[in-house]
């Protein structure tokens, strides 16, 4: 069983901070921002950090999100992905694969700085996909 989960993840262009917040002040849960070291590795985010990722639980409900990369400005409406994430590797290799065909790849699945590995792209009907396939421990 790989855990499969689809999640909304929002780029709040520079926001993330205040929107997370803003959420947790009215849903509750428990919420998680990071940053990344000078080295790419990710760490709790201090109060003044670019947020690189955050999660907010509330009782099964999980929003993520980040500030965005400058490499990929979102417009209105292209603020969004479906994040996918699990621990099968073969089943969301494929999935990637077939998600994808026919859109266009922003970065391939690759095994990022924190182990997992990571893509993203946009399909054919417009819509962002995220796909992290959790590094197992042996």
């Amino acid at each position: 069983m790989s855990n499969l989960a689809a999640s909304p993840y929002i780029n709040f262009q520079g926001r993330a901070r205040e929107a997370m917040e803003f959420y947790q002040t009215a849903l509750g849960g428990t919420l998680e921002l990071s940053t990344f070291t000078e080295e790419g590795a990710p760490k709790e985010a201090g109060p003044d950090d670019a947020i690189m990722h955050s999660v907010l639980a509330v009782d099964g409900l999980i929003i993520m999100g980040s500030d965005g990369m400058p490499a990929y400005p979102p417009t209105v409406g292209d603020n969004i992905a479906i994040a996918l994430s699990g621990s099968d590797h073969e089943l969301l290799s494929k999935a990637f694969d077939l998600l994808s065909e026919g859109g266009t790849v922003k970065q391939a699945l690759k095994t990022e700085s924190w182990g997992d590995s990571f893509g993203y792209f946009v399909d054919k009907f417009g819509i962002n996909w995220m796909v992290n396939i959790n590094k197992t421990e042996n």
